[in-house]
This record gives structure tokens, C-alpha cells and sequence, in this order.
């Protein structure tokens, strides 16, 4: 890995060595810069723009408005502009109004937000050459099984969940992958959420003889209970998705408590990158480092189409690409070739990473 990444460095000096024309060198970026999601469109262009002093690229920004027309109308002016690739885009009705104009223009698209599975599945149908620099919308439910049927299939476990279309379907996930792993969890239940307390529900599962739970819900909910399993002396692990992210409120996480997450982008982003952050007082937060990476791929992609004489989005699809956030390969249908969720474990403060099996 270590040799293809530093071949696509060597072949992106060589590209502006050789003095390319400005116009082969000019990114796209599309974001909502306007709207409900400006603040995180905002965090696309700082990102993106650092990217593109570091690197030599030029950048044409458009507001694609989080919608369909906005999406639309963004990929014709960047078509317009002759952009080389796009990077950007956070919504899914703007980026699926966006594509089929961007593919008839031969104008791959780097997407560091949308999570929506067939925006990718459906390529063999639709084409579109687009590429994921995320997770996918089934890659917490699907990591959630994975890690959690290794970790626990010595345990006595439980799965519950709060009725949600988000909770139902991660505890389904789980369930199924313990099922055919041949583990059975000693409970399995929906409970009530935004309680003051889970007594109950704790005392159901001491009586069940669960010494580790999987909460689909809310991190609110899960503080909540590992607090109520403290005070029962329930000895109960809890563990959660991505949702343990946020603050739970007033009561904290137990410690011990597991979340199952991507990790965050600046605690692996290299320091360097870091150091130009701070310089230019950009707090490294949201998208801002995956739009960076995004331009650093985008900037090697072009490189190697130029010397290879292959479209950029055949440049694109399974290379090694050295980035800020560390190394990164797409599949043949744009998704990241590995999936991002690991395991964390709150140590009292934060969550921490946790060691898996």
C-alpha cells in the first residue's frame, strides 16, 4: 500500500511539474452555502479551500442549496466552468439532481456526506461515477453486528431498542448477525424512551442475567440507563451507535459504556495539517478535514489521468490514496473499501478507542 500511495505522489509532482493547464487543474466544490445547512457547507469550503493552497488546485464554488433545483442548477454551472471533478455535496436530492448532468460532462463527484446506500448500489444501472468519502448508510448497523457478535459471543447479552426506524433497525441487524453466528440474546425488548429513569427495564434485565446491552437509541436514553444499572448494582456494559456522540445531557455516560463510531477526524488527522488549521484558525471539526482529503484525492486523481491517459473517475476507483486523514480506497462502486466504525469505551471523560477481538 505504502509503494502504490507514494506512486500516486510521485505522479501528482510530475503533473504540476510538467505545467498543466489551469483548467485541467480546477476543482469543483459544491455545498449548501446557503439555507439550514450553511454551517456545515461552510465547513466543506474552509476545509476544501486549505486544501487547495497546499496543494495548487483552484476551486469553483457553488451553493447547490441542499435541494433538487440547487443541485441541478450548481452541476450546470460547474459543467459550465469545465471542472475536472467535484467534491462536496451533503444531501441526497441535491447530488442525484446533480449527477446525470455531471456524468454526461465525464465529471466525477467526491461526496463527504451523503450515506444514502443506493446513491452508490445503483451504479451498474445508472453510472453515475460517483465516490464516497464516508460511511454508508448501513455501514453502522452492519459494524454494530460485526464487532459486537465477536465481542460478546462469550457473554450474556441483551438487545433492546427504542421503536425507531434507526433503533429498530440496528437492533434487527445485531440480532440477526448473533442468529446466524448461532448466539442467542437472553433478552430482546423495545423500550420506552425520553424516561427520567429505566428502573424497570434494568430490573428486567438483572432478572435476565445480562451482563452486556445493546441500546438502539438515543445517548440520552443510554446514560439514563447505565446510571439506573449503577444504582441496582446490575453490573451491566452498555453499549451504543453513533448516536453516544452526542452529549447525553445531565446525566453521563457510565464508565465502560461502548460506542460503536467512526472515529474523529482530528484525533488520527496528520499533525501537520493540524498545524495549518490552527494557523489559519479553522477549527478542524464536521467536514472540514474529509473535504481537505477529498481535494488531496481529486489532485492525485487528475495527476494519474493525466499521465495514465484514463478518465479520472477509472483513476479514482481502487488506488491508494495518501491523505490527511490517512489512506483511502474506493471499490468498484465508489464506496470506501473499508468501513470506519470502531469500537470506543468511555473512560469517565471521553470516549476513548477500545481494544476488539
Amino acid at each position: 500500500m505504502r509503494s502504490r500511495t507514494t506512486t500516486i505522489a510521485v505522479l501528482a509532482w510530475l503533473f504540476l511539474a510538467s505545467g498543466a493547464n489551469a483548467e485541467t487543474l480546477l476543482i469543483g466544490i459544491a455545498a449548501p452555502l446557503s439555507g439550514p445547512s450553511a454551517i456545515l457547507g461552510k465547513q466543506i469550503e474552509a476545509g476544501a479551500g486549505l486544501a487547495a493552497e497546499a496543494n495548487g488546485a483552484q476551486l469553483k464554488m457553488v451553493d447547490d442549496g441542499c435541494t433538487a433545483d440547487g443541485g441541478a442548477a450548481a452541476a450546470r454551472e460547474l459543467v459550465a466552468a469545465k471542472v475536472s471533478v467535484v467534491v462536496g455535496f451533503l444531501c441526497t436530492e441535491a447530488i442525484e439532481a446533480a449527477l446525470p448532468i455531471l456524468k454526461d460532462a465525464s465529471i466525477p463527484v467526491i461526496t463527504v456526506g451523503v450515506r444514502t446506500e443506493s446513491l452508490t448500489d445503483r451504479r451498474a444501472k445508472t453510472g453515475w461515477p460517483v465516490f464516497r468519502l464516508g460511511p454508508r448508510g448501513d455501514d453502522e448497523r452492519n459494524a454494530v453486528a460485526s464487532i459486537l457478535t465477536r465481542q460478546w459471543q462469550n457473554e450474556l447479552f441483551a438487545i433492546i431498542d427504542d421503536g425507531t426506524i434507526y433503533g429498530r433497525e440496528i437492533a434487527e441487524t445485531l440480532r440477526a448477525a448473533a442468529e446466524e453466528a448461532a448466539l442467542k440474546p437472553v433478552f430482546v425488548d423495545t423500550f420506552r424512551p425520553q424516561l427520567d429513569n429505566q428502573i424497570g427495564l434494568i430490573g428486567r434485565l438483572k432478572k435476565a442475567g445480562a451482563t452486556h446491552v445493546f441500546a438502539g437509541g438515543d445517548g440520552s436514553d443510554v446514560a439514563i440507563m447505565g446510571r439506573d444499572a449503577g444504582q441496582l448494582d446490575a453490573g451491566i456494559i452498555f453499549a451504543g451507535g453513533e448516536t453516544l456522540r452526542t452529549l447525553p445531557g445531565e446525566v453521563p455516560y457510565a464508565q465502560g459504556t461502548l460506542m460503536i463510531a467512526p472515529p474523529e477526524w482530528a484525533d488520527i488527522a496528520a499533525p501537520k495539517v493540524l498545524d495549518a488549521f490552527a494557523v489559519r484558525e479553522i477549527v478542524p471539526e464536521g467536514y472540514t478535514l474529509p473535504a481537505y482529503a477529498a481535494v488531496e484525492i481529486a489532485k492525485a486523481a487528475l495527476a494519474l489521468a493525466e499521465t495514465s491517459g484514463k478518465p479520472v473517475a477509472d483513476a479514482l476507483t481502487a488506488q491508494d490514496f495518501s491523505t490527511a486523514i490517512g489512506p483511502i480506497r474506493f471499490d468498484g462502486k465508489g464506496d470506501l473499501t473499508e468501513n470506519l466504525y470502531r469500537v470506543f469505551r468511555f473512560n469517565g471523560a471521553h470516549f476513548v478507542p477500545a481494544e476488539t477481538k
